[in-house]
Parts: C-alpha cells; sequence; structure tokens
C-alpha cells in the first residue's frame, strides 16, 4: 500500500473541506423559477424593460455583496433612463442585441453583444436598444 505524506495527506483533507464547504454555500437558480416582472418607464426611460430575476434587493442577507441579479431585455426603441446610483454598483453584460450606454460622464457608447458595462457608486448610468432585435443582458447589483 503507498502511504501519501502527513502534509499531503493535511492538504488533501483541507481542499476536500474546502470543496464541500464552497459547494455546500452555492445557489442556483432555475430560469423557469425565476421572478418575473415589467417596469414601465424604467428609471424614466422609455417603453417597458423585461425582467427575470434570480433574486431582488430586498432578498440577500446585509452582508450578501450581490444584491440582485437578473435577465433583462429591452425591445427596440425602449431604454432604461439615465439614472444615479448612490449606495451601489450596477454591471451590465450584454448577452445579444445592440444598444447605446450612457457613461458616468454622459457620454453616449455603442454596446453589442459580449460587451460588459460598469458603473461605481455614485455615478449614472443608461441604455438604450437601438438595434432591430430585443437588447437582452444580465444585470448585477452589488453593494459593499
Amino acid at each position: 500500500m503507498r502511504r501519501i505524506p502527513r502534509t499531503a495527506s493535511a492538504s488533501l483533507i483541507a481542499s476536500s473541506l474546502f470543496a464541500f464547504a464552497s459547494a455546500s454555500h452555492a445557489e442556483v437558480y432555475p430560469r423557469e423559477s425565476m421572478i418575473k416582472a415589467e417596469k414601465k418607464e424604467a428609471a424614466g426611460g422609455k417603453g417597458m424593460l423585461q425582467g427575470e430575476y434570480a433574486f431582488t434587493r430586498d432578498m440577500p442577507k446585509k452582508d450578501e455583496a450581490i444584491k440582485e441579479i437578473s435577465w433583462l431585455t429591452l425591445k427596440p426603441g425602449d431604454s432604461i433612463g439615465y439614472h444615479k446610483h448612490t449606495t451601489n454598483e450596477d454591471t451590465y453584460i450584454i448577452i445579444s442585441g445592440t444598444g447605446i450606454f450612457k457613461d458616468k460622464d454622459g457620454k453616449d457608447v455603442p454596446v453589442k453583444a459580449g460587451d460588459v458595462t460598469i458603473v461605481r457608486k455614485g455615478e449614472s448610468h443608461g441604455l438604450a436598444a437601438t438595434g432591430t432585435e430585443p437588447l437582452v443582458f444580465v444585470d448585477v447589483i452589488a453593494e459593499q
């Protein structure tokens, strides 16, 4: 029988315990069980913002950084108005479609599938769907 050195054995046990502890805290939100909501003229924008939320801002514990995560869709011509994030940060991960992201300085920046936008605490942003297809994106709101 092959012996594992004591230090390697301890590392293996520690790694296994870490993996178990990490796995026990993982969360999975199946798309079909997400909370569906529509927001008319979101943040003063135009049209309808369609959302599927894993959880909303009122659900996480105080010490959990991610406060909201969702799949959002803007139909062509619809938008999220330019608004300020006073207590949190917001990230958009563009999945499909094209649009215009208004950054913290009010500058319009074209966005497309694969692009990531971030607005930090105290900054403002907005987003408009400008293409012929819906603009689909994942929205992650975090707070320190």
